[in-house]
């Protein structure tokens, strides 16, 4: 049972604009320390960088753990599904088989994340991380009709929860939710691009989850927002949301939502850094 393995979640805010220097320390870091990542050298592409920040976030986690580079290897199953190996030296058999660290990356405009448990290898690999900015893309286009450009995703019943007369800020909220626990349950998964999220179906108000029909169970669903301030090259500093949600297979009976509503809530298991933090350890990184 995965019932005792704690859950920790690492976001990075692509706060400010990124100088081609900055890149390409990440980059090389990256390439040198994430060979698996192989990512294309992109300097102009903020793409590019959140991917490489992202693979970048083990290395805090484990650096921070105090655990050197040449400790630890990064494993994968048949269906993309990482997770760290720390070497078994000085370590007892049974501390060692409780110490598979399972993770999961993703990200969104300026925020990119990390989720990440421990325990046995079977136990830690189902952990999935969703991030959905709250706002409208293109810019200009209107909320309903931004809702509706997702119902391809959604079930019947999900765009009941959009309907027009609640009002913009309600219908974008909860397209974000649904969206970020649908990325990050098909992650927990391990399915790729080709899913289709309609199979899935969360009944928010019943705090309820299902999948082809089926209630999923055994899940634990975590829901939070991140606040972000980001300032752009003209010196303007604009506020951004985003909906976040982490799935993680416990094995228990029923499935479980936790929503977390206020930044204490938040302190215990969500850790907050900037692009300067990170830029700022790099060196440190490859130790």
């Amino acid at each position: 049972m995965a019932m005792d393995c704690p859950l920790l979640v690492w976001m990075l805010s692509i706060n400010r604009d990124v100088l081609t220097e900055e890149y390409d320390k990440c980059f090389h870091l990256v390439k040198d320390c994430v060979p698996h990542a192989k990512l294309p050298y992109q300097p102009t592409s903020i793409d590019s960088f959140r991917q490489l920040i992202c693979h970048m976030l083990p290395l805090l986690m484990m650096r921070h753990r105090r655990i050197s580079r040449s400790k630890w290897k990064d494993c994968v199953t048949s269906n993309e599904k990482h997770w760290i190996e720390q070497s078994p030296d000085d370590m007892p058999p049974e501390k060692f088989l409780q110490s598979m660290i399972g993770y999961h990356l993703a990200y969104d405009n300026s925020l990119c994340g990390m989720v990440m448990t421990q325990g046995r290898q079977r136990q830690v690999i189902n952990i999935g991380l969703g991030i959905k900015q709250i706002s409208v893309e293109p810019k200009g286009v209107s909320v309903p009709a931004y809702a509706e450009s997702f119902a391809h995703k959604l079930t019947p019943l999900e765009m009941t929860f959009l309907k027009p007369e609640y009002g913009d800020e309600i219908i974008l909220r909860r397209l974000s939710i649904l969206l970020s626990l649908k990325a990050a349950y098909i992650k927990a998964v391990g399915q790729g691009a080709a899913f289709d999220w309609s199979r899935l179906e969360f009944n928010i108000p019943k705090e309820s989850a299902r999948g082809d029909d089926h209630p999923l169970q055994g899940w634990e669903f975590r829901v939070f927002k991140a606040q972000l301030g980001v300032q752009r090259l003209n010196g303007v500093m604009l506020e951004e949301s985003y909906q976040c949600a982490c799935a993680f297979f416990r094995g228990t009976k029923e499935s479980k939502f936790i929503w977390h509503d206020n930044a204490k809530d938040l302190e215990a298991w969500v850790q907050f850094i900037n692009i300067d933090q990170m830029v700022k350890v790099i060196p440190k990184l490859r130790a």
